[in-house]
């Protein structure tokens, strides 16, 4: 085997390990879990510990924390049922 031969058989061997590192960075990517499809809708499961609640249950929450004053409570209401 001459020297053009040995450089041809060993010059493609680095393509094997960059195609399996690809496909183990899409397995990851494909199989974490993660939807990257958008923003979740309303049928869609919640992740992170986040709740249901709406905001008016929110508002409540906090004016019974003492956290605003009822004036602010009053407002803020107003604001959201319209």
């Amino acid at each position: 085997m001459g020297p053009e031969q040995a450089m041809w058989s060993w010059g493609g061997m680095w393509i094997f390990p960059l195609i399996f590192l690809a496909v183990i960075i899409f397995a990851v990517f494909r199989f974490s879990g993660r939807s990257h499809s958008g923003p979740p809708g309303p049928g869609s499961s919640r992740r992170h510990g986040e709740d249901s609640e709406s905001a008016v249950d929110i508002l409540n929450k906090r004016y019974a924390k003492g956290e605003i004053s009822k004036d602010e409570f009053e407002q803020m209401k107003k604001e959201l049922m319209a």
